[in-house]
């Protein structure tokens, strides 16, 4: 457990940095400080900028297997302080014990597979004697690095986002100017001191907790070649529309549905869908949001899933047996309840909760909902459920499409004939068979159409988005 109040200058430019003040970090479930950090002024983002430019040239022709190596550090300082950094995770962040724990094994599981991709991505060679005004002539194409990167990371992972933005620039070559997030940015602090130990250049990495008129320059300043942003709707699409010519990569956010047809195993659905509506106070971008139950078995698994969600640990996130958190601060806090009020008074029915302590929102579950209520159309990232009952299959799809966002999507059958419908079918990045939505692994292709994003991460697929192809065509026909 933190017992000492810490302050964290900033890592700018090779230089620690006390920027234009501090701020301090609080706890989300008690109130109390966690630490204090330096804010970073223009000077500050000019220096870091500036340090990125200056030292992509030496970077980026690092040798695959130094990248490797030093990925495989960063990874290994990341199991040597894991109890530390699910400490540090709980306090700033009020993430639950067990949450807090996968969420450091899938940042050391992310710079691992980062280690490993930097020494397999490579190009290829083409032939081009299509035609015989090009006989003799072959292509090869190799990728390179595109140059700076911009990144930007929320709270709700404050570790494993991060991970999920330096592991591939690093395995590419690309430096980084990292803004943390705002209501937990230590945890990304911590790993950067781990990153330099493990040998990345301090001027390879500047993190700059700032306010937006500083931070915006990531977006708009032209020597980024790259900004990777993991946040809300709203935020990424102004960040992109004042971003200019770079490349541009938002993970964003989503109102995941999540639905049960007849012949699913039911009580691993329920136990599934429980966890991925509540975990963490809903507060990750493919919770479960939406239920849609095939009618025949709506009162079976009503009753399994209220049951389950029952048996949720809320409370203390440094309870090994918590699994809702609290919020991550009032404003959010008030506003979900507010679209739950709003909701009941439009009609929706409340099936569980509505039990509020401080920040901490116990379960609910909502029926009777309409598509035009906040709590089913808009992203609640809060612990909120509806449950809506469907006849048909493909009308439960299409009530999944109807909907701005298209992040993941979960579809419980054991028909392949429907796994292979919805997965033709759903305007998502992801369709998950047999498991809630909410299901990601750091190695496959992650993102979104619609409002909830473009581009992929999964490292491989980063590195590809941090990445230029250039073609190198040879000429090797000695006669002619």
């Amino acid at each position: 457990m933190l017992t000492d109040v810490r302050h964290y200058p900033l890592p700018i430019a090779g230089q620690r940095s006390e920027g234009t003040g501090r701020e301090a970090v609080t706890n989300p479930y008690d109130g109390s400080t966690v630490g204090t950090i330096a804010v970073a002024g223009h000077d500050d983002m000019e220096r870091a900028i500036a340090a990125a430019v200056d030292i992509f040239p030496s970077f980026s022709h690092w040798p695959r297997h130094h990248r490797r190596d030093v990925l495989r550090a960063v990874a290994d300082g990341l199991r040597t302080r894991k109890e530390a950094l699910v400490e540090l995770m709980i306090a700033e962040s009020g993430k639950p014990r067990r949450w807090s724990a996968i969420e450091v094994d899938r940042a050391i599981t992310t710079f691992s597979i980062a280690a490993e991709e930097a020494t397999r991505t490579g190009g290829e060679v083409l032939p081009l004697d299509l035609g015989p005004a090009t006989e003799g002539y072959t292509a090869i194409v190799e990728r390179f690095p595109a140059g700076p990167v911009a990144a930007i990371a929320p709270f709700n992972f404050p570790l494993n986002l991060v991970a999920h933005k330096l592991g591939p620039a690093f395995a590419v070559g690309c430096p980084v100017v990292l803004k943390p997030p705002v209501q937990a940015p230590l945890c990304a602090l911590e790993l950067a001191e781990i990153c330099y130990q493990a040998g990345i250049p301090r001027e390879a990495l500047s993190v700059v907790h700032a306010p937006v008129e500083v931070a915006e320059r990531l977006a708009t300043d032209e020597r980024f070649k790259v900004l990777s942003f993991t946040g809300s709707s709203k935020v990424g699409w102004h960040l992109r529309s004042i971003a200019g010519k770079k490349r541009v990569l938002l993970e964003l956010g989503g109102n995941a549905g999540a639905l049960i047809w007849g012949d699913a195993d039911l009580d691993w659905a329920a136990q599934r869908c429980a966890i991925g509506a509540y975990g963490q106070g809903g507060q990750v971008c493919i919770k479960v949001q939406r239920m849609l139950v095939q009618r025949s078995v709506a009162e079976p698994f009503l009753a399994k899933f209220l049951a389950a969600t029952d048996a949720l640990g809320v409370g203390n996130p440094r309870d090994e047996q918590a699994m809702v958190s609290p919020m991550i601060d009032t404003a959010n806090a008030d506003r979900v309840m507010a679209w739950v009020a709003e909701a009941k008074a439009a009609g929706a029915r409340t099936l569980r909760g509505g039990k509020r302590e401080g920040n901490l929102i116990h379960p609910i579950v909502l029926t009777e909902t309409t598509h035009d209520m906040k709590v089913e159309c808009e992203e609640i990232f809060g612990p909120v459920a509806t449950v809506a009952i469907v006849d048909d299959f493909d009308a439960a799809l299409a009530r999944i499409n109807d909907s701005r966002y298209g992040l993941q999507a979960g579809v419980f059958t054991n028909d392949l004939r429907r796994a292979w419908k919805a997965f033709e079918q759903l305007e998502v990045g992801g369709v998950v068979i047999n498991d809630y939505p909410t299901l990601r692994v750091d190695n496959f292709p992650y993102g979104g159409v619609k409002e909830s994003g473009l581009g992929r991460e999964g490292v491989r697929y980063a590195m590809e988005e941090m990445s230029e192809l250039r073609t190198l065509v040879l000429r090797t026909l000695t006669t002619r």
